[in-house]
């Protein structure tokens, strides 16, 4: 059997102000507790470590919240701790989600230093008005700033994460904030459609968004512009020239396991010696998170079980472009391949799976109605 890779997600949960769209567990920032927080995501990966001991860690994610917030000594001395604690792969990819609103060139300098060897950069649109409406920080020339000073300080491995479908967008507009994406030469895009989420401003007081024609055209027109471009398609919103598809996020959609410390992170753990998965989270609030509540930080756990294992992993695998080896399945749940063979016959009638040369792929049309092929492995359907 082989290993099943794992990853660490540290999650900073705090903004200069939520945006109106936002349903992750973030907050606006009041004031910043540097060191209590930096502390207590110490205690809670020494916590964990007896789950993980020994195994090699390939990838490092610091998500929020915008982590940028946290001074350059703050995050030198957070992977300082994570690499005495971890065993990391040489390589590791390293990675932080930056703001634009929170971009220094000094800073980025010292990020750099510190270890952090990819960039996630938050511009959304380069559109002023666009930018307005999302409620975001920074203008069009801050976004623009902000890739300068990420290239300028070293970081030839970065993301961009735009939207398109915002309010009051044309199909025009979508098609000129990736134009000018590209123009900055990223190694890696991420362009997702603004859905409106539950629990969030937008959710209470919907804008109004384009028609799903328009919507559907900026799809498409996006696909075209990224892949003459050099980008490949590698996961539902994600696009990377060669040799640069997130690793980290990989291994989220190819199932494969990860430590969550911060306040509010998730974590899925495969014990080895049973095949037994564990999910478990922290407390959400940071203060709790930070009192460790009950003498821990977990918040809630669960022992996924066997039947509801195909659902999970096709929820996560079928995003990617490619599809995943078939083989990859028992590996990573630990159940003959034999059980989902039924629903893969019938997916595959269907025109909606594509199962040759020993791969799983989701077909052009399988893409398009997604979570009705996901729903299809289900324990009740």
């Amino acid at each position: 059997m082989e290993a099943i890779p794992l990853s660490l997600y540290v999650h900073l949960p705090w903004c200069v102000r939520k945006c109106p769209y936002c349903d992750f567990n973030s907050h606006a920032l009041t004031e910043l507790p540097e060191t209590a927080y930096i502390d207590a995501l110490i205690d809670d990966l020494e916590t964990a470590l007896p789950s993980i001991w020994g195994r090699p860690v390939q990838s490092i994610f610091l998500g929020g919240g915008t982590p940028s917030l946290f001074s350059p000594q703050a995050i030198a001395r957070l992977i300082s701790e994570l690499r005495t604690r971890l065993r990391l792969s040489p390589n590791a990819e390293i990675t932080m989600e930056a703001n634009p609103g929170t971009a220094e060139q000094d800073k980025f300098r010292d990020f750099r230093a510190a270890g952090i060897n990819r960039l996630s950069l938050g511009i959304q649109s380069f559109n002023d008005a666009m930018l307005t409406r999302l409620g975001r920080i920074h203008g069009a020339r801050e976004a623009h700033q902000a890739v300068e000073i990420a290239i300028d300080a070293g970081f030839d491995n970065f993301n961009l994460d735009l939207m398109f479908g915002l309010p009051g967008q044309s199909a025009r507009q979508a098609f000129t904030d990736l134009q000018t994406a590209i123009q900055h030469e990223p190694s890696h895009i991420s362009y997702y459609q603004l859905t409106i989420e539950p629990n969030t401003f937008f959710h209470q007081s919907p804008p109004t968004l384009p028609m799903d024609d328009d919507i559907w055209e900026m799809q498409l027109n996006g696909v075209a512009l990224l892949e003459t471009h050099g980008y490949q398609r590698y996961e539902v919103s994600a696009y990377a020239r060669n040799g640069k598809t997130c690793h980290h996020n990989r291994n989220y959609w190819e199932f494969g396991d990860y430590l969550g410390i911060g306040a509010g992170a998730h974590s899925k753990i495969t014990h080895l010696g049973s095949g037994a998965i564990h999910r478990f989270w922290k407390h959400r609030q940071p203060t709790q998170y930070m009192r460790r509540t009950g003498g821990s930080h977990i918040g809630g756990e669960e022992l996924l079980t066997a039947d509801s294992l195909p659902f999970e992993f096709m929820l996560n695998a079928l995003r990617l472009t490619q599809g995943v080896n078939i083989n990859l399945f028992p590996q990573r749940t630990f159940l003959p391949l034999e059980s989902i063979q039924p629903t893969l016959r019938e997916l595959s009638k269907d025109g909606l799976l594509d199962l040759t040369d020993g791969r799983l792929v989701a077909t052009a049309p399988g893409q398009q109605f997604l979570n009705d092929v996901i729903s299809r492995f289900l324990p009740d359907t």
